[in-house]
């Protein structure tokens, strides 16, 4: 039987927190699954522990790359093996409320939404919540290049309405140029505000990363999305800006 959804999971060194976020998968409501992991090239036990639940639930699913090439080759190796009608996304260290698909599949059947994502919480390492992140009820093409409304842990997108549509090969910020991509296929995505998801923030990944997530966020405008030098000043202004609000004015 052909899984109604996919889950697309990148795996790197991530042996501490991979038994959890896979069961927050079995935990589903929705039982009509895959989840596809794909390691790269996991230095820890990372993969053996994926391998254990594998040999007990069918669904799970473990594929290797050969040579360490980053999260997009690791998620982009997935989406082209899935079999689902959804894609969808969770990272190896990120958890699932148990009723996640069941609300955001029935959201998208009922009102046949192709993109859909929602709110969710952050999380410290110990999994202890600290802060949550509110949506738009939807959001287009011009909204995103503004800034990203979209958690990678909360996205689906509609493979047999779409087609399947695959992340730009860069190391940081993949994700954002996929959902540019999606947006420039379908007006809109849709969102639930209600947070069906925890995304963890791990030690010390914060000020480095807002860093070269910067230099991503430049990446993505003039390179993948071929904008306008003075387009792509207007854009990352407001981006920075925007990050500004939500750093200090929570």
């Amino acid at each position: 039987m052909v899984p109604t959804v996919s889950i697309i999971t990148p795996l790197h060194n991530s042996s501490k927190f991979i038994s959890e976020t896979i069961q927050s998968v079995l935990n589903q409501t929705y039982r009509d699954w895959e989840m596809i992991i794909v390691d790269d090239c996991s230095t820890d036990d990372s993969a053996e522990i994926v391998e254990s639940f594998a040999e007990k639930d069918e669904r799970i699913k473990l594929y290797h790359l050969k040579v360490n090439s980053g999260a997009a080759v690791a998620r982009n190796t997935a989406i082209e093996k899935a079999k689902g009608t959804y894609i969808a996304f969770l990272d190896s260290d990120d958890l699932w409320t148990t009723t996640k698909l069941e609300e955001q599949i029935s959201f998208m059947i009922k009102n046949n939404h192709s993109f859909t994502f929602t709110a969710y919480n952050k999380i410290d390492e110990k999994g202890k919540k600290f802060g949550e992140i509110n949506v738009p009820t939807k959001v287009n093409y011009n909204d995103l290049l503004k800034t990203c409304s979209i958690g990678c842990l909360t996205a689906i997108y509609d493979s047999k309405e779409l087609g399947k549509i695959y992340m730009p090969l860069i190391r940081k910020r993949q994700d954002y140029g996929l959902w540019l991509r999606i947006l420039k296929i379908t007006p809109f995505a849709y969102a639930i505000n209600k947070p069906l998801a925890n995304y963890r923030v791990r030690t010390g990944s914060l000020s480095g990363n807002k860093i070269k997530a910067a230099k991503y966020q430049w990446k993505i405008y003039r390179e993948i999305e071929k904008l306008t030098i003075i387009k792509s000043t207007w854009y990352f202004t407001t981006y920075f800006i925007h990050g500004l609000f939500k750093t200090y004015f929570k």
